[in-house]
């Protein structure tokens, strides 16, 4: 068939390039004088030259050339033109030098290289005719068009694959599905080389497509989705109007089966059986069924519901909507007891229903789901579940309140033992009989105090305390007459020294903690002790309360300024209670109006006559009173203290400070030594030893004033420490009495120096001893500021020495 094409391309070639040889030769015309069209050159009328010109037609030139030679296109030719080669033909333009040469003697136009009208169909140029010595144009330039004649080179293409198109399942026969389109590039106006024509190549069973509009339908009405949901189907675009020699392309369209609601839901198994303790709350999941179904999408949606009576009551079933799968839950407790296995039917439908495919049957199905009920341990139960008690107020300690009563719910049916939640009866108010379950007091019951008691029972299998239920029990507390009614308040009032018989002068209520189930009913009367009185009567008014009138005119208040009225009050029982309150009655003067001006009880006085300004003036004068005697007693115990202190002669304000050291022997003014002697009287000790006279021993010539200065240092044999002993105690004991003043019991004792001191200890202390051995000669090596000291201390070795011999 290449072969057939290929010689027909040649015979082609011939016959165009023949064509056009004797249109070239048709056209070469020579025309005289000017008004042919052609516009005239000025330079050949100043010449004085005949106007010459040319008439053109277009040049065809053949596609895809496949020869060696240069190909003819025509030929230009000039009328004026002798055959003496003295006119140049040349062109310019598109293509001109590169495609199409042109000969400058004869005129011939060939084209040198392979066209293709795909990519240009024309090529637009334009010739001159030239004097070839002078290069004057000798006609006006013209322009021409090269046409590229077309050959069927292009086969048709799909360009908007790859083509996906759908059709829903069970489709009618005809039921267009996609349009597909190719394109031939060769020139739709030129012979049937870009007339186009579709068919199936491959899928021609299922689908059929329009051969002119390319259209696909559906050739048959059974496609079922769930058994082949795609098809791959090739259409063929011929040229040439399918004709012998026509070039043809093929595209693949891929056809997808959609889904209709065509197949009813079905359960896999007929039966399913699921399992669950009897104990399990309501609301438990017991298990999954799902029916299946080959559709996709929504069509496969389902709602499940349970079918018969029984199951409706005790179970529930939903749909998970992620898994369409029916969840059944408990919507009632079970007992195992009760009904060992439960018997469900359950029935999926298929939510989305299409009414055309309704006579292909029924979209729904049915299975069977057997619960089987464990048996567990369970607590006991009580019956009933909540118990109201009443039991009344003055029952006796062990009166039986009720019985509650508790059974195992079990087969085994164990022994049930009972006891009190302590938490919710902690004083005890009650006990209960742990076999029986009967409900005693356990301490004496008020209702006033407390009239509810809510305690909780709780029941437990006797071998196994784990088994625990427990029951709310409320016990009211019945009243009984145990209260005497008492008045509301203690009444107090006032009446007028005029005031006149059957006066009202207080109105009497009373109250009672009691609650009798009929109400209360008060009865009011004189006390017997108040009969001997004719001054007021008592009206019981028959509401619970009882009005008070004067019974004589006028009162005294000078001969009697108040009354206490006894008044009696009985309730109605049984047994009937009374007590006796008194009415507190004060005669007061009153002006004409009636108001009450004053009354012999000063506080009565004040609360009805003075204002509030004045009582609130009395109040800050009391408040200024009690500031100024607490003040005044504040300063008296300062002032004792302080006197107090004077005379103990407090240690404390005695202490002085000398921590200088002073200017040495000649710093005689540095402090005064008489403020350290003038706590204590070394008279006596002094004159005991003999003053430090020489007789004595002195101090080798010191003058005896300086042995006063340390008087410490004084050895004597009869020093008495019991007077420093008594003044300790006599200060302790006045600390421990006086409770005003802070504790100053802080007695500290320096009589550790430290150790590995450089210099001997000078602490007098040491001095005091009678054995001491101390040498104090190395004081006279410290330089003139020690001098006296060493002195001091030289004399004390002198008198030891003496006293040793």
């Amino acid at each position: 068939m290449a072969k057939g094409l290929q010689g027909f391309s040649r015979t082609m070639l011939l016959l165009f390039c023949t064509i056009q040889e004797l249109g070239s030769w048709a056209v070469r015309t020579a025309v005289e004088g000017p008004g042919l069209g052609q516009p005239e050159d000025p330079a050949l009328l100043a010449s004085g030259r005949v106007k010459r010109g040319w008439v053109w037609n277009q040049f065809f030139v053949v596609e895809e050339y496949t020869g060696t030679e240069p190909l003819y296109v025509g030929k230009i030719h000039s009328d004026s033109d002798e055959g003496d080669g003295s006119i140049k033909y040349t062109i310019s333009g598109e293509g001109a030098g590169t495609i199409f040469l042109i000969d400058e003697i004869t005129g011939d136009i060939h084209a040198t290289e392979r066209l293709d009208r795909e990519q240009k169909t024309f090529y637009t140029l334009r010739a001159q005719a030239r004097d070839r010595q002078t290069d004057q144009l000798l006609e006006p330039e013209s322009e021409f068009i090269i046409k590229v004649q077309d050959i069927n080179d292009s086969e048709p293409r799909f360009l908007e694959g790859p083509y996906i198109g759908s059709v829903a399942e069970l489709s009618p026969i005809g039921t267009s599905v996609m349009q597909v389109m190719a394109s031939d590039a060769d020139d739709p106006t030129y012979g049937s080389s870009a007339r186009v024509v579709y068919s199936v190549l491959e899928g021609e069973h299922h689908f059929t497509v329009d051969s002119k509009t390319g259209v696909i339908r559906t050739a048959v009405a059974d496609l079922d989705r769930e058994t082949q949901d795609r098809y791959e189907v090739v259409i063929r675009a011929t040229d040439m109007a399918g004709q012998l020699g026509g070039l043809s392309g093929s595209t693949t369209v891929t056809i997808v089966v959609t889904d209709v609601n065509d197949n009813p839901p079905r359960f896999p198994q007929k039966m399913y059986q699921f399992s669950i303790v009897e104990t399990a709350p309501v609301g438990t999941a017991i298990g999954r069924v799902k029916a299946e179904d080959s559709d996709v999408g929504e069509n496969t949606d389902m709602t499940y519901q349970v079918k018969d009576e029984e199951g409706v009551e005790m179970f529930k079933v939903t749909t998970d909507s992620n898994t369409q799968e029916a969840v059944i839950t408990i919507q009632k407790p079970l007992d195992y007891e009760s009904k060992k296995v439960h018997t469900i039917v359950v029935e999926a439908l298929n939510k989305f229903v299409d009414p055309r495919f309704v006579d292909l049957g029924t979209f729904q199905d049915q299975t069977i789901v057997r619960v089987s009920v464990l048996d567990v341990d369970e607590p006991p139960e009580f019956r009933p579940p909540s118990h109201l008690m009443e039991v009344q107020e003055d029952a006796h300690i062990g009166s039986v309140v009720g019985v509650v009563t508790a059974l195992d719910p079990d087969t085994a049916n164990r022994p049930v033992r009972y006891a009190i939640d302590r938490s919710t009866d902690a004083e005890r108010i009650f006990d209960i009989d742990a076999n029986t379950g009967a409900i005693v007091t356990g301490k004496v019951l008020d209702r006033e105090t407390a009239g509810w008691h809510n305690i909780t029972v709780l029941a437990m299998e006797a071998d196994n305390h784990s088994q625990v239920s427990r029951a709310s029990l409320r016990i009211r507390i019945l009243d009984v007459n145990d209260n005497p009614p008492e008045l509301a308040t203690p009444y107090e009032t006032a009446v007028c020294e005029d005031a006149k018989p059957g006066q009202l002068i207080q109105t009497i209520s009373v109250v009672d903690r009691d609650e009798p189930q009929s109400g209360h009913h008060f009865y009011f009367t004189l006390a017997p002790e108040a009969t001997t009185t004719n001054h007021f009567s008592l009206l019981d008014i028959k509401d619970n309360t009882a009005a008070v009138h004067t019974q004589r005119m006028g009162f005294n208040r000078q001969e009697q300024d108040v009354y206490l009225l006894p008044i009696l009050v009985v309730d109605s029982g049984p047994p009937a209670l009374s007590s006796t309150g008194t009415l507190t009655i004060h005669i007061c003067g009153c002006d004409s109006n009636g108001a009450i001006q004053s009354c012999n009880s000063t506080a009565y006085v004040m609360s009805a006559t003075l204002s509030p300004g004045a009582l609130i003036a009395l109040l800050v004068c009391v408040l200024i009173l009690v500031v100024l005697v607490l003040l005044i007693l504040t300063l008296k115990r300062h002032h004792k203290s302080h006197l107090a202190s004077e005379d103990d002669e407090d240690m404390r304000d005695n202490v002085i400070k000398y921590n200088d050291e002073g200017g040495g022997e000649q710093d005689t003014e540095a402090y005064d030594m008489s403020a350290l002697r003038s706590l204590y009287d070394f008279s006596e000790i002094k004159g005991g030893d003999g003053g430090g006279g020489p007789g004595e021993g002195g101090l080798g010539g010191n003058p005896p004033s300086e042995l006063h200065a340390l008087p410490q240092w004084v050895q004597s044999p009869d020093l008495d420490f019991s007077v420093f002993r008594d003044y300790i105690c006599r200060k302790v004991e006045q600390a421990d009495e006086d409770l005003s003043v802070p504790p100053y019991d802080s007695f500290q004792t320096y009589a550790f120096e430290g150790s590995d001191s450089p210099m001997p200890s000078l602490s007098s202390i040491n001095t005091w001893s009678s054995g001491s051995e101390q040498d104090f000669s190395y004081l006279g090596g410290w330089g003139p500021r020690f001098r006296q000291l060493a002195a001091l201390y030289a004399g004390r070795r002198g008198e030891e020495d003496n006293e040793e011999s």
